[in-house]
């Protein structure tokens, strides 16, 4: 028999008395080394939440791309047709060119495309009108005639009006005469970004690893069973997973405000430059269009917000396939919109699902819908949603909140400097570096002296890094909700 403070009595069977368990949990100074049963361990995690992971959205609407520079350069296509917006003066007899047809400011009066001999059709907000160019001058300036009368200010346009739309749709010449003077060349835009290089790492002591532990596990990645003390490794691998797609989706360049002091500072023992890089909001909102909408937060519960978007897309490319990832309460508003358009959706029988009857559930959802000539399909995007994500962002309803993002379908056709040719690509994809020996779209390598010796760190160390940037061509083809 066992005496003194523990009082544990060891019994000739296994029994299952009080006098006969030590319980190494309880204060042992207190006769705590007792305790009756054992305790129901249940190795398997509890999944609270669900997939935790966010990523899979660049996956979807985009693709990847190799790449070997340190910079990625692509060249846009320039509008066809020559559209302006001028200053008239001269009492509606001359006109000078201030802004392109995506109302950027030109850099000077003669940066513009309209010659002597082409008939142009001029407005403001009063009226239209048609006139003849009689000459351009060197300074930029256009001479120009009224087709209908002797001033253009006779026609209702003012003089000196400084909003006036100019489109320019064919010329005329007379008999015998010389042909044009001067000539166009196909405009287009270059675009650049360049990649930034993200790491992470996960580390255990080598004392911890000699201590085994087991966990029944299923994890976002579609894995299942059981892991050691690497469950932490597993979870690290799945948060850079993550980092890797919210960094192409929130990234900003370093220009302008407090980025600008990030240029040439770096965290680590070798310094270097912070530069940044361009992700998709920040793409959106300096090339594309952003919308606000048009009653309110949530103004996609009527059709008014969508048919200014497809009056903006009108302008741009015209795609006819956009894809909108949104937002809970954005889904939800734009189910109610289009539930609103049945008649019969006041009276609670259906919202989309024909033929219902008392044993069918009733689909009170919308996956898409066509307005006008475009097709317009709704998802749900977690990253908006989670409370650990943008979720926490939008659930502050500030005015940097993002409701949702249009993107369209397909692919474009551009100008790869580095390659030097014409290619096709999705509009949306991201560029790693990689080459022969190295691949930096995701390495990942393990340092300490556990398993494999590589230093006299008495721990082991898993490394994680990645090299990449986003390319979004087209911009002006989308369109942020905020």
């Amino acid at each position: 028999m066992i005496t003194g403070a523990t009082n544990l009595v060891p019994a000739p069977t296994k029994q299952t008395l009080a006098t006969a368990y030590i319980d190494f949990t309880s204060d042992a100074g207190n006769n705590g080394w007792q305790q009756q049963y054992l305790p129901d361990l249940m190795e398997k995690e509890a999944e609270v939440f669900g997939n935790r992971t966010i990523s899979g959205f660049l996956s979807q609407v985009g693709a990847e791309e190799s790449m070997t520079s340190d910079q990625v350069v692509w060249s846009e296509q320039g509008r066809l047709h020559l559209s302006y917006t001028a200053t008239m003066g001269g009492t509606g007899t001359t006109l000078v060119i201030t802004h392109n047809a995506d109302a950027v400011a030109v850099a000077s009066a003669t940066d513009h495309g309209v010659r002597a001999g082409d008939m142009l059709l001029i407005a403001d907000a009063n009226t239209t009108a048609k006139a003849y160019v009689k000459a351009v001058a060197n300074n930029g300036t256009i001479t120009i005639q009224s087709l209908s009368h002797d001033h253009m200010n006779s026609a209702g346009i003012a003089d000196a009006s400084s909003n006036c739309k100019v489109l320019v749709f064919g010329s005329e010449y007379a008999k015998a005469n010389t042909g044009r003077v001067g000539a166009n060349t196909p405009s287009f835009k270059s675009f650049d970004n360049k990649p930034i290089i993200m790491k992470d790492k996960y580390e255990i002591s080598g004392s911890d690893t000699s201590q085994i532990g087991w966990v029944e596990v299923t994890g976002e990645e579609g894995q299942s069973g059981y892991l050691w003390y690497l469950k932490a490794e597993g979870d690290t691998r799945a948060r850079f997973t993550d980092y890797l797609e919210m960094t192409m989706i929130e990234a900003e360049k370093a220009a302008g405000d407090g980025l600008t002091a990030l240029v040439g500072d770096s965290v680590g023992t070798n310094g270097g430059d912070i530069t940044g890089t361009e992700g998709l909001f920040a793409a959106i909102e300096g090339r594309g269009n952003i919308t606000t909408g048009v009653t309110g937060v949530n103004a996609a519960t009527d059709l008014a917000e969508f048919d200014a978007i497809l009056a903006e897309f009108d302008k741009q490319g015209a795609i006819e396939e956009n894809m909108m990832f949104v937002n809970r309460a954005t889904a939800l508003a734009i189910d109610d919109m289009l539930a609103s358009m049945n008649s019969y959706g006041a009276g609670g029988t259906s919202y989309g699902v024909f033929n219902n009857s008392e044993d069918m559930a009733l689909n009170l959802g919308f996956s898409g819908f066509r307005r006008g000539s475009y097709d317009f399909y709704k998802s749900d995007w977690k990253y908006l949603n989670d409370l650990s994500t943008r979720g926490l962002i939008n659930a502050m309803d500030t005015v940097g909140a993002v409701r949702g993002v249009m993107i369209p379908a397909g692919v474009s056709t551009v100008y790869d400097q580095n390659l030097g040719k014409n290619l096709k690509r999705p509009f949306l994809h991201t560029r790693y570096r990689a080459s022969q020996t190295d691949n930096r779209r995701l390495k990942t390598w393990v340092t300490g002296s556990v398993g494999a010796t590589t230093s006299d760190l008495d721990a082991m160390e898993v490394h994680y890094l990645s090299e990449r940037c986003l390319v979004v061509q087209g911009a002006r083809n989308f369109m942020l909700m905020k």
